[in-house]
């Protein structure tokens, strides 16, 4: 759906139709999917408000929002629980049917009279209210995409790189994946541009796909194996991304004459060219198929039921502790219910010491302190990466997660 500017319309039109039309814009723009619960609980609080005690001590009266602004940090300027997301939308009900459709230059005014609170919005020109003034312009066209112009749920540009790059495998995938064998002239380390020779196992040649003209694979290495830091178990296989490359030719086998007259069948690896390099690849380097591009819809919110997680790693070896806007691996996936856009709680936890003041001396383990939040953005089978969005001290492997009510 694209936003015609004022100055696309040929004619005198009121800012009432403009308001109207841009409105419909906005209900269309994007698809994004609302469960019922959700839908009902803003319409309760639409009906209702919000408690005060909801509402943050130093909330703004009003906020005009701006560019590179966020839905995350939005509702945090107003809510104690930024993920209670259907309550900031119910609270905005009457104006925004659809809570990722916030754009830049919209004013959202908080209204707490009747001891309840709701928001209300205004256009950042002046509220559509009252008489409103024609407008005359030019019969230019100039078009914006609108689903574009709206504010992202968290900043993208943190995610992004772990949609496309980390690669977790279990097992059998890893050992079964494709490897590098051999690189034109004789190089030792390739990169974009270059060309290398692979060969698969039983169950995963490199064959051209027929509904394709190049397949495209992601090359990593060093797979480091991930483990529940409580029961040992390995999880699964965290995989460093190295590039991309695209498939040219299949692997085959030939047969040719040997010495002794008798024909050989020689394996012909399959070729491949690099297309993408973000350190240089070798030998033994390994490929897995490049998954189709997913569109993501990050709603925050609480899992249904209680999740007892732990952090399994920091991801990027050369930190020990993770911070806000760091991207964090949990020992719980899609088997255990965990889904894009669940919020959960880091607890510290409580240090363990001797009661000097009880002369028997026991050891004592102080309470697990609320330590900040985080998101989950990507699911595996056993594993799922997270954002780190609030936080009070540095996170660390091991650190406990739950729900955050």
């Amino acid at each position: 759906m694209a936003k015609p500017h004022f100055d696309a319309f040929p004619a005198t039109l009121t800012l009432t139709a403009l308001a109207c039309g841009l409105f419909a814009g906005q209900v269309n723009a994007q698809t994004h999917p609302i469960t019922t619960q959700q839908r009902a609980t803003a319409n309760q609080v639409a009906q209702a408000g919000l408690p005060l005690s909801e509402i943050k001590a130093d909330a703004p009266a009003s906020y005009t929002v701006k560019v590179g602004d966020t839905l995350w940090g939005i509702s945090s300027l107003f809510l104690n629980k930024a993920w209670r997301w259907p309550e900031l939308w119910g609270m905005n009900l009457a104006d925004i049917r659809n809570p990722h459709l916030i754009y830049p230059g919209q004013t959202l005014i908080l209204d707490t009279s009747e001891g309840r609170a709701r928001l209300r919005m205004r256009a950042s020109s002046g509220d559509f209210s009252g008489d409103l003034p024609t407008v005359k312009v030019s019969p230019r066209t100039r078009m914006d995409n609108l689903a574009t112009s709206a504010l992202p749920t968290l900043q993208n540009k943190v995610i992004e790189p772990f949609l496309a790059e980390p690669v977790i495998v279990d097992e059998l995938t890893l050992n079964n994946a494709p490897r590098i064998v051999a690189t034109q002239d004789s190089r030792v380390l390739l990169t974009r541009g270059d060309r290398a020779y692979a060969r698969g196992t039983a169950g995963s040649e490199l064959m051209d796909d027929p509904t394709q003209k190049q397949k495209a694979y992601r090359v990593f290495r060093n797979a480091t194996p991930l483990k529940d830091p409580i029961t040992a178990e390995i999880l699964g296989f965290e995989a460093q991304y190295v590039g991309k490359a695209l498939l040219v030719h299949s692997e085959t086998t030939q047969s040719n004459p040997g010495a002794d007259g008798k024909d050989v069948t020689d394996i012909v690896p399959a070729t491949l060219d690099i297309t993408e390099a973000k350190e240089e690849m070798r030998v033994g380097d390994r490929l897995l198929p490049e998954p189709p591009r997913e569109i993501q819809n990050y709603l925050p919110h609480v899992p249904s039921k209680p999740i007892d997680a732990r952090i399994v790693s920091v991801y990027g070896n050369a930190v020990a502790n993770a911070s806000q806007n760091q991207v964090v691996t949990i020992n719980r996936g899609k088997r255990d219910g965990l889904v894009t856009g669940h919020v959960l709680a880091i607890l510290q936890d409580g240090g363990r010491m001797i009661d000097k003041t009880d002369t028997a001396l026991p050891q004592i383990k102080l309470p697990d302190e609320r330590n900040g939040l985080l998101m989950v953005f990507r699911t595996f089978e056993k594993l799922s990466y997270a954002l780190v969005l609030d936080i009070t001290s540095g996170v660390k492997v091991g650190d406990h997660l739950v729900n955050p009510d």
